[in-house]
């Protein structure tokens, strides 16, 4: 007998995903059904997996339920497990949102990053989601990346997970990005970055263009943004640590617009919009199908 395994899509600033409610983690996801369940083509299509638990019924995440009460258990379009993704947690307050488990102001969220606080603004100021995505990590040392016979310096950022940031003078330098972009050294992502290339806009103002590891172009990376964001304010010579003022600067990504803020004490806040779009059902069959 078939069982049917409710889903929503979703997305935020058209990085999308798909979406499967389990508060108590009943259903098994395997990386070959995520992989399946996010196949545009013969699946639901999406970036990456939402997979929404409560803290107290997920073992990685039992140590959080005391702060959380949710888990966004985030999988890349390939079903490989990730850390974070910023866009994605203002998705997951959504879905949370819509379905009453919260209501506007401020949320918790586990993540595999730490816990996130999210902010869902009253409907009629917008309605957008700020994010407290934590403070960024520079590590030392340089980094390059490459594409075909081009080469950049990057600036190694830690937002939970791991950024190669590089300035170009023209998005288009940056090729297809179907495939991870060539970095060096090796030992600097030891498991993978995610790439991103951007380009001055104006003052307080860039644009880019991302490589998700696991997930090739997507049209909008949350992390990546914060990553850019605060590359960009150290190439302009601001550190909000030094200056002691808050410093904003707006992103623009090929899926719409986000603004990031960096404050003294290093938290990085993210607003932008999320939007869930459809709603139905998958069959325990196609899953097992697609799994044979």
């Amino acid at each position: 007998m078939s069982t049917r395994i409710a889903f929503l899509k979703g997305h935020g600033t058209e990085n999308d995903f798909v979406i499967i409610p389990d508060p108590d983690n009943t259903v098994e996801l395997p990386p070959a059904a995520v992989a399946a369940l996010c196949d545009r083509r013969a699946g639901i299509g999406g970036d990456g997996l939402l997979h929404v638990v409560r803290s107290a019924a997920h073992p990685e995440a039992r140590h959080l339920a005391d702060r959380a009460e949710w888990f966004m258990d985030y999988r890349n379009g390939d079903g490989s497990v990730a850390e974070m993704c910023g866009n994605g947690v203002r998705v997951f307050a959504r879905y949370l949102q819509r379905a009453g488990h919260v209501g506007e102001g401020d949320v918790a969220v586990a993540t595999r990053g730490g816990v996130k606080t999210v902010h869902i603004a009253k409907a009629e100021s917008g309605g957008e989601i700020t994010v407290g995505m934590g403070k960024a990590r520079l590590p030392e040392g340089d980094v390059t990346v490459s594409v075909a016979d081009r080469s950049w310096p990057a600036r190694n950022v830690n937002m939970g997970n791991p950024h190669a940031v590089a300035f170009v003078t023209d998005l288009s330098e940056a090729g297809h990005l179907y495939d991870p972009p060539p970095f060096s050294p090796a030992s600097a992502y030891p498991d993978g970055v995610n790439v991103e290339f951007v380009v001055d806009r104006g003052p307080r103002h860039v644009a880019m263009r991302v490589h998700e590891r696991g997930s090739g172009e997507t049209r909008s990376c949350g992390t990546g943004a914060c990553a850019v964001a605060v590359a960009a304010a150290r190439k302009d010579g601001v550190d909000p640590a030094v200056t002691g003022a808050p410093v904003t600067y707006t992103v623009d990504l090929p899926g719409g617009r986000l603004v990031i803020t960096e404050r003294p004490d290093g938290e990085i806040e993210m607003t932008g919009p999320a939007v869930i779009v459809a709603e139905g059902e998958i069959t325990s069959e196609w899953l097992e199908t697609v799994l044979a």
